[in-house]
């Protein structure tokens, strides 16, 4: 997809719970008008009132609403819509969608569907990054369903290893194989879980780095060729490789390593054709024997909630900008000069609430919320961002 500048008035933002009213806020803040939509679960929820209109969608379910394309473009024809901006989740990194809302007329508020495509698949990227010369681990080229040749594969790669599902996210599909006796049901299992998950079992195998950390890179590109990086971000502490806490900087990372990431970053975008705002993630080699190895692991064609941390440290409005370059701007941050800002002596840190059961190895769990206070005071040092109930007491 070629994108052409184009401006719009009235934004459709085809999500639910805190990042609606994010994006609603800096949308209101550029003269915007805004939509939010909401299922048959959310009718009261508090999303739909931080836009100036709220559509009905229907379904109790996601795949019903949320995750339904005719009705999120129906809805936008309706409302007078005349650009979507996804949040993350749900559709955010669905091609199909992006594509769809473009063939619709209205301007999608993120990358092309060719970019997307491209790292929406973890073989694809791999072997993308290989080709731009971007350090990858050691690992299959190709993805698989059959566990038997992947297996093969696998004692030439040697252990410990990570299975992974090529078309998948969140953990699902991914085993950590220490050894070869564990290799067989760890194929097994992932490939029944990504099938169940994605309806896709395709498997990749790739070497593992046992004590790595995780750090991601952000990034922002316009359509007139210009990429830049806005420092890194560690996202090392997860459980169940769901983020927990995101700090930024990374405390593992100096100068001359992030300058390093960024350019290798920059080199990812620029590889796929990437537009608007993304996020390449690297693992970070801490053995030392190899000081400030890093190699690509993924790259997120959405705004990521640890977006904030960035922000903090940048003094820059990503979903400002992501609406800008929406609309063809030119990108007219300096490199260097965002480097000085995110490297002035500041440090930020997210932590994500998550409703868990700390009886059941805090597994996900869900329910009605009976009590919830919102931190008063402390601003702007404390930034909130809450989904289903009504921080407006706070910087939400």
């Amino acid at each position: 997809m070629t994108r052409l500048p184009r401006r719009f008035d009235r934004v459709l933002i085809a999500n639910r719970g805190e990042i609606v009213a994010r994006v609603a806020r800096t949308a209101h803040a550029m003269g915007l008008q805004t939509v939010a939509v909401y299922s048959d679960a959310d009718r009261d929820s508090p999303h739909t009132r931080t836009c100036d209109s709220a559509m009905a969608i229907g379904g109790e379910q996601a795949v019903d609403s949320y995750l339904s394309i005719p009705k999120l473009l129906q809805a936008a024809k309706d409302s007078g819509a005349d650009a979507v901006h996804p949040g993350y989740g749900f559709l955010s990194e669905n091609a199909d969608f992006a594509q769809a809302v473009s063939d619709a007329g209205l301007v999608w508020t993120g990358p092309p569907p060719s970019a997307m495509r491209a790292m929406g698949d973890k073989a694809q990227a791999r072997r993308h990054m290989q080709d731009a010369g971007v350090p990858v681990l050691p690992g299959t080229r190709e993805a698989s369903t059959d566990l038997s040749a992947l297996a093969h594969e696998a004692q030439a790669l040697g252990f410990p290893l990570m299975v992974k599902a090529s078309a998948g996210g969140g953990g699902r599909g991914m085993r950590l194989v220490r050894e070869a006796s564990a290799l067989s049901s760890a194929l097994q299992s992932a490939n029944q879980e990504a099938l169940a998950a994605f309806g896709d079992g395709r498997l990749l195998l790739e070497r593992a780095l046992l004590q790595p950390r995780h750090v991601e890179v952000q990034l922002l590109a316009d359509a007139h060729g210009h990429v830049i990086h806005l420092g890194e971000r560690d996202c090392t502490v997860q459980r169940r490789h769901q983020k927990l806490i995101e700090e930024a900087p990374s405390p593992a990372v100096d100068s001359a390593l992030r300058r390093q990431l960024g350019e290798a970053a920059v080199k990812v975008a620029r590889a796929v054709g990437y537009q608007g705002a993304g996020t390449v993630e690297f693992l970070l080699d801490t053995s030392p024997d190899q000081p400030h190895a890093f190699y690509f692991m993924e790259m997120n064609t959405r705004l990521q909630v640890e977006h904030p941390v960035t922000e903090a440290l940048t003094g820059e409005d990503l979903v400002a900008w992501q609406f800008r370059l929406a609309m063809g701007d030119v990108l007219t941050l300096q490199q260097d000069d965002v480097l000085r800002r995110f490297e002035s002596g500041g440090h930020a840190i997210e932590a994500r609430l998550c409703a868990e059961d700390p009886k059941q190895n805090h597994m996900p769990q869900s329910g009605t919320l009976v009590c919830w206070q919102a931190p008063a005071g402390c601003q702007p040092v404390l930034r909130l961002h809450a989904g289903q109930v009504d921080c407006t007491r706070a910087h939400t």
